[in-house]
């Protein structure tokens, strides 16, 4: 019986447990590090006395870039995309860390998993450079680099790696769901310095551990060991509520057809054609399949009603003595003697033998002189857990290759999909930042095409320019996003013609953007750009751009970038619809008492005009005072 404190709640520690759930950077060693707490607050803090941790140059001046809001946009791309007005799905060309920024207020705790391959800063790859005074000029500059080298003999060699990943790490945490899961792939090269970044971002406890991922293709490097392998790093934002909704369970991947070929060989069951002779014949069958993992192999046995099934010791697996409850003898259903009860006891207590014996789930031997056995069904365990290590050597190159898509070091599809099935329900959002040729987005449908889910992608790829030399500049694409879209065009018509009865509404489309500098002139150099700061700003928009670029970053600075939207007109005038009524945009010119009365009556939540919409400041108090009346919550102008 545990005694009961005497003690009142430890208000301190309590206090400091919310800190480090809030903040599990400022925690080392367990004490609260005070200075990189108003670093984090945004308060200027003295340098040289910096105490032990993991730190870098650049380290704080990174962590503050990634708390300052972008002044950028996204502008559509409807000649690029694919079902523009219907899909969910979101592709966006442009710089990572700024993509992140403005998906924020829309996206803050709604994607449940982020799996991202970034630069293994080999030396050769590219590395990101980024401006922390001016990220969207910056963006253009580095938009037409190939890639750069980062050779070992760069001082700065981990330290450029490090001031690229952080912001983003930081950045990405923000926008997971509280069970949400990031998975990142990473070599030998900065491993070390990416499960550090990890554990201080999203704090220790929050490990989920790592894959070691065998590809069984040995590095020819003589200065060490040759890496025949990469890693796979999985991180939680909160471990408790993973679980909670989750677990580290993935479907067992050859268990369909193993109960397929069981049941094929069990329907031909005769007298002359036994029980054992399909056994026999099943083992025979099991010993020539490749690929299967050992727990999958274990199910090796059919029974009398053709179900697979293995067998497992039901003994106590501790060393210490199980309770006396678990020592209740079993009974021999043919000898009707009892069975020996293992020395340490039975695995669980009489209540569950019991049950498992009334489901037919013991299996006993010839007589009571063999220990009875646990029996396993694979249709009731269809899933195992997550190996610490992953052995595939394959390559999706075929695949490509298929696809008509030059692109050398793609992920692959089959792996993608496995992860996303193990940590991701139907309907969940999955962020692919560093997306490449969009193994991400292609392995989300076809996932959705074989579980009828709905799952939707959000892929961020910086259009880098295709080496003049590549396979790929020579088939016509100019950057990796044009790679990366083609293949979720071609992948996605690929899914449907193969398909066709099982993938009629399925979402093969995608809203492509292209991030640039913002549409709205007075908000260019903007400190703030959350919603009420909409109301303060002039009338001007940028030459060259359009409604709808404008519309779209309206939805994006306000925080509904995910609802639909539509062209609709109201009283004569072409305007936005954003959420079927939510939110009504007006852009245009000579707004009367009467295009507002007929917005009102379409009963928004929230409407936003262009300042310069109306003729003088009375029509627009006017126009106010209508939709307030009409009870309408927000009335904004840009």
């Amino acid at each position: 019986m545990e005694k009961m404190s005497g003690e009142s709640m430890n208000l301190l520690n309590e206090n400091i447990e919310k800190l480090k759930a809030l903040f599990p950077e400022i925690v080392t060693d367990g004490k609260i590090d005070f200075d990189m707490l108003k670093t984090l607050l945004g308060e200027e803090v003295d340098a040289s006395n910096e105490k032990y941790s993991f730190n870098w140059v650049g380290k704080r001046n990174c962590i503050k870039f990634a708390q300052t809001p972008s002044t950028g946009t996204l502008i559509p791309c409807r000649e690029k995309s694919v079902d523009f007005d219907n899909t969910q799905n979101i592709y966006i060309e442009g710089d990572n860390v700024e993509a992140l920024k403005l998906l924020q207020k829309t996206y803050f705790g709604k994607i449940k998993m982020i799996y991202i391959d970034p630069p293994y800063n080999t030396g050769n790859d590219f590395v990101y450079h980024d401006d922390y005074k001016d990220s969207i000029e910056n963006y253009k500059k580095i938009t037409g680099q190939q890639a750069t080298a980062n050779p070992e003999t760069n001082g700065r060699f981990h330290t450029d790696w490090l001031n690229m990943m952080y912001p983003r790490l930081k950045l990405a945490k923000d926008l997971l769901s509280d069970d949400g899961v990031i998975l990142v792939n990473m070599d030998e090269n900065e491993i070390v310095n990416l499960q550090k970044t990890c554990m201080e971002i999203f704090g220790e406890n929050n490990d989920l551990g790592t894959i070691v991922w065998d590809k069984r293709n040995p590095k020819g490097d003589s200065r060490g060991v040759s890496q025949q392998h990469e890693y796979i790093v999985l991180y939680a934002k909160n471990k408790e509520n993973f679980f909670k909704q989750c677990g580290m369970l993935r479907p067992k991947a050859y268990a369909e057809a193993m109960i397929k070929k069981a049941r094929c060989l069990f329907k031909k069951k005769s007298v002359s054609y036994t029980l054992k002779d399909i056994n026999e014949d099943f083992q025979k069958w099991l010993s020539q399949q490749t690929g299967l993992s050992g727990g999958e192999r274990a199910y090796c046995r059919i029974d009398d009603n053709g179900d697979l099934y293995q067998a497992v010791s039901m003994a106590w697996p501790n060393k210490k003595k199980a309770p006396d409850d678990y020592f209740s003898p079993l009974v021999h259903p043919a000898t009707k003697k009892e069975c020996p009860v293992p020395p340490m006891g039975w695995r669980n207590p009489k209540s569950t033998m019991q049950e498992l014996l009334e489901k037919n789930l013991i299996l006993f031997g010839q007589d009571e002189t063999t220990q009875p056995r646990r029996k396993y069904l694979l249709k009731d365990n269809m899933y195992e857990n997550i190996p610490s290590l992953l052995y595939n050597g394959g390559s999706d190159k075929e695949l490509l290759d298929e696809l008509g898509i030059p692109f050398d070091t793609p992920k692959m599809v089959s792996i993608v999909a496995s992860h996303i099935q193990s940590f991701t329900r139907k309907n969940d959002i999955i962020l692919d930042f560093f997306s490449g040729s969009a193994t991400t987005a292609h392995a989300v449908m076809q996932l959705n095409a074989e579980d009828g889910g709905k799952r939707k992608f959000i892929m961020v790829q910086l259009p880098e320019l295709c080496d003049e030399k590549s396979e790929a500049y020579k088939a016509g694409y100019k950057t990796i996003c044009d790679i990366g879209e083609e293949r979720i065009r071609r992948a996605g018509a690929k899914i449907k013609e193969e398909n066709p009865l099982t993938t009629l509404n399925l979402d093969t489309g995608f809203k492509v953007f292209r991030l640039d500098s913002t549409n709205i002139v007075p908000w260019n150099n903007a400190e703030k750009l959350d919603e009420m700061r909409l109301y303060d700003y002039a009338k001007t928009i940028k030459d060259g751009r359009d409604d709808l670029s404008v519309a779209y970053e309206i939805m994006l600075k306000y925080g509904v970038f995910d609802k639909p939207m539509k062209e609709t007109v109201v009283s004569g005038k072409t305007m936005y619809d954003v959420g079927e009524g939510y939110m009504i945009i007006c852009l245009a010119d000579g707004v009367t008492m009467t295009d507002v009365e007929a917005i009102a009556r379409l009963n928004p939540h929230c409407v936003v005009f262009k300042e310069s919409g109306f003729a003088d400041d009375n029509e627009k108090i006017n126009a106010t005072h209508t939709l307030e009346r009409g009870g309408v919550e927000k009335i904004l102008c840009i």
